[in-house]
């Protein structure tokens, strides 16, 4: 019986070793800095604008703008340029007719997309997580600015990745930036009976921490 107990005595102290020794190696849960802390900035090799223009009343295209930058300040102050000579619809000829009419990227190089953003909702947002968030944003099209409402869905993919996509296209017409008459000139050119007036718009925005 003694030799029994001395042991059993000793396999509950080889345990109780082995147990402390495993919880002094186990590694410490990473510490992540809140959202809130530092700049961020877009990567535009990841970000994504794109629309979808309609014309003869049934023809859909898919069109985008291949160059953008960006970032979202410590105080929640975002700011979008789209390189509105990166538009891209697929066809050389048309693309220039964007350029040169409909956007005159001489006079206006760039549309610019404000936000201003709550840190607050997002700082908590751990890794993996998402937030979903209404969102009133200013766009600038050739001198003319016009607020636009949304509603985004915003991950943190990372400790410094964050990606922003909106939860349903954006609709945005040539009224509002007064373009219709660039618009209709298009559609002469193009000899076409129509051009819709209004497209969906989608991004996908990924900023990392500067």
């Amino acid at each position: 019986m003694q030799t029994f107990r001395s042991i059993a005595l000793v396999a509950a102290l080889a345990l109780g070793l082995t147990a402390c020794g495993q919880q002094a190696s186990a590694p410490a849960a990473e510490q992540v800095a809140p959202l809130t802390e530092g700049a961020w900035t877009l990567d535009p090799a990841d970000s994504r604008l794109s629309y979808v223009s309609i014309k003869a009343g049934e023809i859909a295209e898919a069109n985008q703008f291949d160059s953008l930058a960006g970032s979202v300040a410590a105080d929640g102050t975002a700011t979008i340029d789209i390189d509105l000579a990166s538009v891209n619809t697929g066809i050389d000829i048309r693309n220039e007719r964007m350029r040169e009419i409909f956007f005159d990227v001489a006079g206006n190089p760039k549309a610019v997309v404000t936000a201003k953003l709550d840190p607050a909702a997002f700082a908590a947002l751990a890794v993996g997580q998402s937030i979903t968030r209404s969102l009133t944003a200013s766009v600038a099209i050739k001198g003319v600015e016009q607020e636009v409402e949304t509603e985004v869905l915003v991950t943190r993919v990372s400790a410094d990745r964050v990606t922003v996509v909106p939860t349903a296209p954006v609709i945005i017409s040539t009224d509002m930036f007064e373009l219709t008459d660039e618009l209709g000139e298009l559609r002469a050119l193009a000899q076409l009976p129509s051009i819709t007036p209004a497209v969906p718009v989608t991004f996908t925005l990924a900023f990392t921490r500067s």
